[in-house]
């Protein structure tokens, strides 16, 4: 039983977007996972559907949604076995920079079009040599007159082939201080000296376009810069928390959607003259695999109202990111071996499951990062 508190609004956005999905998407995402991307044309359609940006704010287009409807639209995708239009990545986790940290221009530029998909965004902070370590990248900004020139390479970037904006974290190479060299900034796609490599092929997430970004002296005007001097990776660590959050609900909901799955299969196949839910070890198994599955739907249902309500718990939702990412991988691991060889064809549900709740162990920080900042938490 909920106990966030939904509306009947609330209510009847998921049961729009689920039928959206059942219509516009579903039905080509065999196709795109076998080219691997997302064509703009979908982007478009989410946009026109109001499924993009809910939470841009009345004055710039948007409809000002709360962080429910959010979790609404990253739940229904979850459960529909499908990661590679990555409107969470666009919508909650790159939108909110501008939203919070932007000029008057730039929101007045830029969010009409990320409501519309017309601009998709990215967020551009991993690098060859620095993932989760952001005090480590080594991608620069310098100053010069009414400018700043980039130079580095980014790696790992979600949306990296589509985004017509990408915001970028890079560093003064001058500034001693690992953490006040950190700014953030805006560079549009077309921007002399930005390139965007070749999409990067994965295990997993296939259809979600990853790529490489080159910065070679790449010139964007001083009021690229989001906010004050020295604030960026503030700013990155304030915004850690929706972003881990978004990471945990997707994983939860996967799990669902597997047992979900499994259960429907386990009682279709019969092994030795009976079906798989009247032997026993299948029996315990769905009942261990329940029993976690519904513990974490407690905890991320949780997290989900603490932040809608503003609290921080930053701490928190690494737990619940650490905790429901490695029980999802668990699930996933599970469930397939009830298939058995089936479960490891493309033409059943559960392995394109499996092989994509991998990565969300490493997503938004990995698994050992949040051990650390669990550990310092608790440690005081």
């Amino acid at each position: 039983m909920d106990f966030i508190p939904y509306t009947q609004e609330h209510r009847i956005f998921r049961d729009s977007f689920r039928k959206f999905l059942e219509k516009e998407i579903v039905p080509h995402v065999e196709q795109w996972e076998e080219d691997g991307i997302v064509p703009r044309w979908a982007w478009k359609k989410m946009g026109d559907n109001g499924f993009l940006s809910t939470s841009v704010p009345a004055e710039y287009g948007g409809q000002g949604a709360d962080f429910l409807y959010s979790a609404i639209l990253i739940e229904e995708m979850a459960r529909a076995n499908f990661y590679g239009l990555s409107a969470r990545l666009h919508g909650d986790v790159a939108v909110p920079y501008l939203i919070q940290l932007a000029t008057e221009e730039q929101k007045k530029k830029y969010l009409p079009g990320c409501i519309s998909g017309d601009i998709l965004m990215a967020i551009a902070m991993s690098e060859p040599a620095a993932g989760s370590d952001l005090a480590g990248i080594k991608t620069t900004a310098m100053e010069d007159g009414d400018s700043f020139v980039l130079n580095g390479q980014k790696t790992f970037i979600s949306n990296g082939i589509n985004c017509d904006l990408v915001i970028v974290a890079a560093k003064d190479p001058r500034e001693s201080n690992p953490h006040s060299a950190v700014d953030l900034f805006l560079v549009e796609a077309g921007t002399p000296g930005f390139e965007k490599g070749k999409r990067l092929k994965k295990i997993g997430w296939r259809s979600q376009d990853t790529a490489e970004l080159f910065f070679a002296d790449c010139r964007i005007p001083r009021e690229n810069r989001l906010g004050p001097k020295g604030t960026g990776f503030k700013n990155l660590m304030i915004n850690l928390q929706q972003e881990r959050l978004i990471c945990t609900i997707g994983a939860q909901t996967a799990a669902e959607f597997m047992l979900e799955e499994t259960i429907r299969y386990c009682k279709q196949r019969e092994v030795f003259g009976k079906k798989l839910t009247q032997l026993q070890n299948t029996q315990f198994v769905l009942a261990e695999v329940a029993a976690e599955v519904t513990i974490g739907r407690t905890f991320v249902d949780r997290m989900i109202l603490e932040h809608w309500q503003k609290n921080s718990v930053s701490a928190e939702v690494s737990m619940a990111k650490l905790w429901i990412t490695e029980m999802a991988w668990r699930v996933a691991d599970r469930c397939l071996q009830l298939f058995g060889g089936y479960g490891y064809c493309e033409e059943y549900p559960i392995a394109r499951a499996w092989r994509d709740i991998r990565v969300t162990r490493i997503l938004a920080g990995s698994n050992e990062i949040m051990k650390q900042v669990i550990a310092r938490a608790v440690i005081k």
